[in-house]
């Protein structure tokens, strides 16, 4: 206290913690965190809480004096970790991995601690230049082109913060891009406004919802954004042929088509938009196309699984997110371009407060100017701890691991004697879709809405038993559940005791509808 009293006499600047206590209560945060990871496995999968629950355990103010740590770590454990959904539980398979690992904890630890705001080379070199390093280490890990390598010429990546962001980032590239090509063909007839009324954007209606979110903010009329449909008969992948009508559509009724999302493992059932034939259709009629990898294109690192994108090279951008499946922590989505000229023209910012010899020399990446933020934290530590700390071949046998998982469910379902269950679509990666058969269930397969109802019941039931956490989707208006495997902590054990838990969830039910 005495130390604290002369610094802060001194003009130091306020803390709550000397060095000293600061080492002390880190020493038992690491033990709080480590006993987290050894019992995470005993909580429930899904927070149990009810909406609103926090507001009525927590002070309305904040307190006007300091509180002891060891108090607001009891109330850590009081009131924060019941309201916590574990996604590093081995009985998560929800939505798609989010995995965490002690490098990349670790790497964001230190990052907390520089807590350089790396906008610009100048504002934290180390911060630019390691993450041009990493970006062109998991670029070769893929295999991807060589312009998004980014070692010579104007293509390279950049770490955005989520896969919607990246989505962003690559339909203002294209916009700018577009604007570019008309400004240069019209001169001085040029109409920015007019064509932005003009602009027409493509996708599937099984891409992300953040595809729309993206034309929304980028402000393309929401009747200028086609959505192909994809049917079960082409695995819900794009069908190039449909994409290619509706832009010769569109350029027949005087609309300027200039921006197509192919999708490399949707979120529904993880299909694969053709990303060949839909380059070559973007490029016959001058589209910038965008590939949102997020979940699979992690699996890409295994050579097994990187034909999957196929014609990637015909991509003007390619994004998948490290923080799903290769262990990095949320967030850490990497966006690849063949051309960085187009998002600096779309986001570069300027200001005499901005201006120093690196930039002006050209010779650096101020990586403010190829995302959305001005400012961006240290992310490429984490990732490039967690390149060193696991290697290649560990982490593709991560993913391996996972694949093998969901084929294992696959089999239980596929094998089971009393024919329970029906695949929604085939198991692709790590993601199983399926659902109760309407046979096992006695309802007439004509009856969707019963069934719909039925799944939606074993969905609930196995929730809020809290042993294990799915979601669900529809395909063609059929209620599926999924169950994405890939989490650092899985092991067969709990695949298993999954399988089993769903199994017998469904007997009671499909029993009671009998009844």
């Amino acid at each position: 206290d005495e130390v604290k009293q002369r610094d802060s006499a001194a003009g130091a600047a306020v803390s709550p913690m000397t060095t000293a206590e600061f080492r002390a209560n880190a020493h038992k945060m690491l033990d709080f965190m480590c006993d987290y990871f050894e019992s995470v496995e005993k909580y429930p999968v899904r927070s149990q809480v009810e909406p609103g629950y926090l507001r009525t355990l927590l002070p309305d103010k904040a307190p006007s004096k300091g509180e002891q740590w060891d108090s607001i770590m009891a109330d850590v454990s009081k009131h924060i970790v019941p309201g916590i959904t574990h996604w590093q539980s081995p009985n998560f398979f929800a939505y798609y991995p989010g995995n965490t690992s002690y490098p990349g904890i670790m790497g964001e630890m230190l990052s907390a601690t520089v807590a350089c705001i790396g906008f610009s080379w100048i504002g934290s070199p180390a911060c630019t230049e390691l993450e041009d390093v990493v970006l062109a280490w998991v670029a070769k890990m893929l295999d991807l082109p060589a312009p998004f390598v980014g070692e010579s010429g104007t293509g390279g990546g950049c770490i955005q913060g989520t896969a919607s962001e990246a989505t962003l980032v690559a339909c203002l590239g294209a916009r700018a891009r577009a604007r570019h090509v008309a400004r240069e063909r019209d001169g001085a007839a040029y109409d920015e406004n007019a064509l932005n009324a003009r602009l027409v954007g493509y996708h599937t209606d099984q891409a992300h919802g953040s595809v729309n979110k993206a034309f929304q903010i980028a402000g393309i009329p929401s009747a200028n954004v086609r959505s192909i449909v994809a049917t079960g008969e082409n695995e819900y992948a794009m069908d190039a042929d449909a994409l290619e009508a509706a832009i010769e559509k569109d350029k027949a009724a005087g609309l300027v088509p200039f921006f197509v999302v192919a999708t490399s493992g949707t979120t529904s059932s993880c299909a694969f938009d053709p990303l060949g034939d839909i380059g070559k259709v973007a490029q016959r009629h001058g589209l910038w196309m965008h590939v949102d990898s997020a979940y699979a294109g992690s699996a890409c690192i295994c050579p097994e699984y990187r034909p999957l994108i196929n014609g990637v090279e015909l991509a003007d951008s390619f994004n998948f997110n490290m923080h799903k499946w290769l262990l990095t922590p949320f967030d850490c989505s990497l966006l690849y371009v063949k051309d960085r000229t187009n998002l600096q023209r779309a986001l570069s910012v300027g200001g005499e407060y901005l201006r120093n010899k690196a930039t002006e020399s050209g010779a650096v990446t101020d990586f403010k100017d190829l995302q959305v933020p001005f400012g961006r934290r240290f992310r490429s530590l984490k990732l490039w701890m967690v390149l060193r700390s696991y290697g290649v071949e560990q982490l593709q046998e991560h993913i391996r691991t996972g694949c093998r998982h969901a084929e294992l469910f696959t089999k239980r379902i596929v094998e089971d004697e009393k024919k329970r269950f029906e695949l929604g679509v085939k198991t692709s990666l790590g993601l199983v879709c399926f659902r109760i058969r309407p046979e096992a269930a006695k309802i007439d397969a004509a009856d969707v809405d019963a069934l719909n109802r039925l799944n939606h019941k074993l969905l609930d039931a196995v929730n809020e038993s809290g042993k294990l956490f799915m979601i669900h989707t529809k395909l063609e208006g059929r209620t599926t559940l999924r169950f994405a495997c890939g989490g650092r902590l899985t092991a067969q054990r709990h695949i298993e005791a999954a399988w089993q838990l769903i199994a017998d969830t469904a007997d009671k039910l499909i029993n009671s509808n009998k009844d």
